[in-house]
Formats: C-alpha cells, sequence, structure tokens
C-alpha cells in the first residue's frame, strides 16, 4: 500500500491513542473535546465523522467500526452506535488481557471470542463489508502492535518457533510478530474485495501513537516514545494509496490527525475544506499543495499537563510546570539537543515568538 499510494513523513498524532482517535473523530484539538490521554471519554454529544458525513451526503455510505474503540472511558453504555454510526463490533477498552480470550462487543452485547484477535476483527470487517449493497466506509482499528506481548498464529509471521512470551525475555520478536500479522491480516482483508471494489476503494493506513517503551529503537530513547510529545510519541506513519490517488512517494506537508475529519469528509463528496480544527489535504493526493504553516498536538494527565507546536523547522515544547523545550528538526530530527540550555541566536529567538505567539492563537489564550 506505501509503495502504491503516498506517504506523508510530518504526521503528527497525540501520544496515547484515546485522544488521537477522538480528534480524528470530531477534527477538534483534544482540550476541547477533554480527551487528552488514555482512558478518557468523549461527549456524546459530539458529531463524529461517520454521522457528519451521513448527514451531508442523505446517507450515502453504510459505516462501520470495527476494533478498538477506547473513547468512552469505561462507560459501556456508549458505543460507536451511540454516535449514529451503522455498526459497530470490537473492543470495546484500550487493550486485551489475552490475544486468544477476549470480550467481543457486537450489537450491543458482549461475548467471550477465542480467535486471535488481529484475524477476528478482520474477519468482521470483511463480512460486513460483503453484506453491504451501497458504498461504504470502513474504520477497521485493529489493536496490534500492543502488549501484552504475545505469538501470533505461525503462518502470519516469520519470526521463528516463539515460546510463549514469560517476563524478562526480549520483547521485539513478539512484538515484530504481531505486526506481521496484522500486515497479513490487511492482505486478507484487500484480497477479499473484488477487483471493482479494490478499484474503487480509497485506503488510508495510519499509526496513532508512539512505540512502547520497552521496544524502542534506537535513536529514540525510552522516554521519548508513546506518552511523550517528542517524535517518538507523535509523529507517525500515514499512508494513503487507492482510489483517487496519483501521486505516490513521500510528500513533506505539515499534518495533524485532526485532519483526517475534513479530509474524509471532502473525498466522501461535502463541499468541506476546513472544519473545526481540520483541514482537508485532498488535494494533496493528486497535486502538491501546501496544507499548514503549524502542527499542534497536546497531553494532560495525572501528573504532567503539556503541548507542542511545530513549523516544521523548530518545535516548542511547553510544559504545565512553565518548563519549556525547544529543538531544530531539520538539524537535530531526535531531539537531542534542547536549544533552551543556552542563548537563543537571533534566528532561533525570532522561530521561538513566532511559535509562542501561534501557541496562544492555537489554544484560544488571546
Amino acid at each position: 500500500m506505501r509503495e502504491s499510494g503516498l506517504n506523508f513523513s510530518r504526521f503528527w498524532t497525540y501520544p496515547t491513542c484515546s485522544p488521537t482517535r477522538a480528534s480524528m473523530l470530531t477534527g477538534k484539538y483534544g482540550y476541547l473535546t477533554d480527551v487528552r490521554w488514555a482512558n478518557q471519554k468523549l461527549n456524546e454529544n459530539e458529531v463524529l465523522l461517520q454521522n457528519y458525513i451521513s448527514k451531508n451526503t442523505n446517507d450515502t455510505y453504510a459505516t462501520a467500526v470495527v476494533g478498538k474503540w477506547h473513547i468512552s472511558g469505561y462507560d459501556t453504555t456508549i458505543n460507536p452506535e451511540s454516535f449514529g454510526i451503522d455498526y459497530y463490533a470490537g473492543i470495546f477498552t484500550g487493550s486485551v488481557k489475552d490475544y486468544y480470550n477476549w470480550p467481543l462487543l457486537e450489537n450491543g452485547e458482549s461475548t467471550t471470542s477465542t480467535e486471535y484477535t488481529t484475524e477476528k476483527l478482520t474477519d468482521l470487517a470483511t463480512n460486513w463489508i460483503q453484506e453491504q449493497d451501497k458504498p461504504w466506509f470502513m474504520w477497521l482499528a485493529y489493536n496490534a502492535p500492543h502488549t501484552p506481548f504475545h505469538v501470533p498464529p505461525a503462518d502470519m509471521h516469520g519470526q521463528g518457533n516463539l515460546p510463549p512470551y514469560t517476563k524478562g525475555a526480549d520483547p521485539m520478536p513478539y512484538f515484530m510478530a504481531s505486526i506481521e500479522a496484522m500486515d497479513f491480516q490487511i492482505g486478507k482483508l484487500l484480497n477479499s474485495l473484488s477487483e471493482r471494489e479494490r478499484q474503487h476503494t480509497l485506503i488510508i493506513c495510519i499509526g496513532d501513537n508512539g512505540t512502547e517503551p520497552a521496544v524502542t529503537q534506537a535513536t529514540y530513547t525510552e522516554n521519548q516514545v508513546k506518552r511523550s510529545l517528542y517524535q517518538g510519541g507523535i509523529n507517525m506513519p500515514l499512508y494513503i494509496s487507492g482510489k483517487g490517488v496519483t501521486r505516490t512517494g513521500t510528500d513533506n506537508n505539515l499534518i495533524t490527525s485532526t485532519d483526517i475529519f475534513a479530509t474524509i469528509a471532502d473525498i466522501a463528496g461535502i463541499n468541506v475544506k476546513e472544519i473545526n480544527d481540520s483541514k482537508s489535504f485532498k488535494s494533496l493526493l493528486t497535486e502538491k499543495d501546501s496544507i499548514r504553516m503549524y502542527q499542534y498536538s497536546e497531553m494532560k494527565n495525572d501528573k504532567k499537563d503539556a503541548w507542542t507546536i511545530s513549523n516544521g523547522t523548530y518545535k516548542l515544547i511547553v510544559f504545565g510546570n512553565e518548563n519549556e523545550e525547544m529543538f531544530n528538526l531539520r538539524t537535530d530530527p531526535y531531539e537531542k539537543n534542547n536549544l533552551l540550555k543556552s542563548a537563543l541566536g537571533n534566528t532561533d529567538k525570532q522561530a521561538k515568538l513566532e511559535l509562542e505567539a501561534e501557541l496562544k492563537k492555537i489554544r484560544n489564550l488571546g
């Protein structure tokens, strides 16, 4: 998919999954939805992307969410169907304790599935798609790769004969195996589509937050990945292929997870280029263009409140305790040199002032 489509090298999400999902589904920054960390609950009055599309296209598309939901806290009375989505089946919370024995929520009822989660989610998505007789929008959210580390079915990965994972073992081959298994199942889903369906389907593949610290790879450190505002925590994969994508290679535009909302709505035929905190980047699928001058992300949990902004070259991170860090991403992409540890030159100083002004504007602090 990546080689046949367009890869976005500067796509910002949030440091954990729930706020990323909420931002894509509402087109709003986290501080506006109060979803800024995992397990936080999205207000039932929010208009989700699927419902927005249905209302503005005379219900042209059948809509489904399959897989991980994780934006209703622990309130199981609120699921995607509560927001107007036609069908939901999957994992209500953020993860499972056992990939081969887990609670499956479908049609509002919970049962226990003993099928490998990645495979079961693929089958659920495939079955729903095959039942549709009109255009459809499938949101398939795998929970892998994710802890707990485990051994996927042997035919889905090439990591060898792995024993059951035990604490203290090297988690890397198990982590890689879960990614391979997901790739295997994505291929299975795409191969289930007819040639005509494939020709008329647009595929968007997204990572929602950084890698688990236990499987951090150089040149990042464990405090620079998931649960952090460093690039390893928020600069995630995004690639798009299929119907309507004529550009290939890498696009370096600044994109945020909120932009998924306007972009998919635009693709669905709604004349919207900008809504809430979302800007459509549909034009990039066919031509070079410029979408944003800045990108923004944030986090807030019981221990830490922080936000960050970048213009593509400079990145400023501001913490609730008033500490700040600033990096030049062009010369220091792995954020090893905090420019604020020494006196700033004129260029760096001007860049910081501009970032601060835009940050103030974004957060409505002016």
